[in-house]
């Protein structure tokens, strides 16, 4: 592990200085793997810093934070032409949903980034980087109330090639967390959202999408405290543990995601009750340290048992959403769902505010998952 921490870059050129000779130190030992030297691994981080915060910057109305210029070298580090024009084309993208934004009453005034450098190794010549990216940015007070700022952790795979002199190209940089889950504020969306499928016939309770249209009728008012449920306690235990995991439930990284167990979490935490029985029947629901019920840790069998069970009832709008209420998306229209949300916040102005697991994120607008997956499905759900 070779962790090293990188304030927000200037934005302009993308170029890093390398440290003399990095590249050959490795030519001897060509088609075996080693670990990056630290004055390596540094310019990797400064060059994945530059990327991010030019997407970043895209984003901001305000004032970026900067590092420290990297060290003077005469050898550097440069995208590939072809990750140049994706580079240019995700700027574009950005830029358009920051205007999408502005019209939703969103806007942003300032970022800090920080990236880390979790691993770097390289073989003949070929250097993958593993590396995590930490942003706050803050919010415009557009209307008055929005929340201080907005935070994101996620992670990425750099993979570079070896240059002649010394310098390295960069290749690709590929995030590791938005497969099955929304893409952090500063990165664009890869694909299209496919066209819409048919029902498969299985008779599931998956529930009635909800209407994107801002602003929304006015919702039914949710008593936040002293009933049968506790949703500040719902939010106060998601805003806890977004970043840093709670010890006491195992983690759900890999190709699922951990999202439904983090939702699952929380609304254990304001007073759901379990429900045991079989790990594979929806309408359970429980998690007992070594085993869990897989309504417990699945986006569509969750949605089954709280339907089924009665725990909540869709919303005809995901703007009536409040605190304590989820949020589940089809990113593309399959009849699967994909991923699971918790309000932790809402605004006077009616924006609610969503805190999550897989691509970690604290107090994300509704409008900016809106902005960033428009022809998405999505379910709301009043606990």
């Amino acid at each position: 592990m070779i962790p090293k921490r990188f304030r927000l870059a200037a934005i302009g050129a993308l170029t890093v200085a390398i440290a003399s000779g990095s590249l050959f130190a490795y030519s001897a030992s060509a088609g075996t793997t080693e670990e990056a030297d630290r004055a390596t691994a540094d310019a990797f981080g400064r060059i994945a810093d530059d990327v991010l915060s030019q997407r970043t910057q895209a984003l901001v109305d305000g004032h970026v934070k900067h590092r420290d210029a990297a060290p003077s070298s005469k050898k550097k580090a440069r995208l590939s032409d072809k990750l140049k024009k994706d580079e240019d084309a995700a700027i574009t993208s950005l830029k358009s949903r920051k205007t999408r934004l502005a019209e939703l009453g969103e806007a942003y005034t300032a970022a800090d980034t920080r990236v880390v450098v979790e691993k770097a190794t390289i073989t003949g010549g070929k250097a993958t980087v593993q590396v995590t990216e930490q942003t706050t940015l803050t919010y415009k007070k557009v209307r008055g109330d929005e929340p201080d700022t907005t935070d994101f952790k996620t992670r990425y795979e750099l993979t570079l090639t070896g240059k002649k002199g010394g310098s390295w190209e960069l290749n690709s940089i590929k995030s590791q967390d938005s497969a099955n889950a929304p893409v952090a504020v500063n990165e664009p969306v890869a694909a299209k959202v496919a066209a819409t499928v048919k029902d498969d016939g299985n008779q599931y309770p998956d529930g009635t999408p909800a209407s994107t249209k801002y602003p929304a009728p006015a919702p039914k008012p949710k008593t936040l405290t002293g009933g049968a449920y506790d949703y500040n306690a719902m939010a106060k235990y998601a805003e806890k543990y977004w970043s840093n995991y709670n010890p006491a439930y195992r983690k759900f990284n890999g190709a699922g995601g951990d999202c439904t167990n983090f939702i699952s979490q929380s609304l254990n935490a304001g007073g759901w009750k379990p429900v045991p029985g079989s790990s594979s029947d929806y309408r359970n629901w429980w998690y007992d340290g070594t085993r869990q019920s897989d309504s417990w840790v699945g986006a569509n069998e969750w949605a089954w048992f709280t339907l089924s069970n009665e725990r909540a009832a869709n919303l005809a709008n995901v703007y009536q959403m409040d605190i304590g209420d989820i949020l589940q998306v089809d990113f593309n229209k399959d009849g699967s769902k994909d991923h699971s949300m918790i309000v932790t916040y809402r605004s006077r102005a009616g924006m609610p505010y969503l805190t999550y697991h897989s691509t970690n994120t604290y107090r994300k607008s509704l409008a900016s998952i809106i902005a960033s997956y428009p022809d998405a499905r999505y379910f709301a759900y009043r606990t």
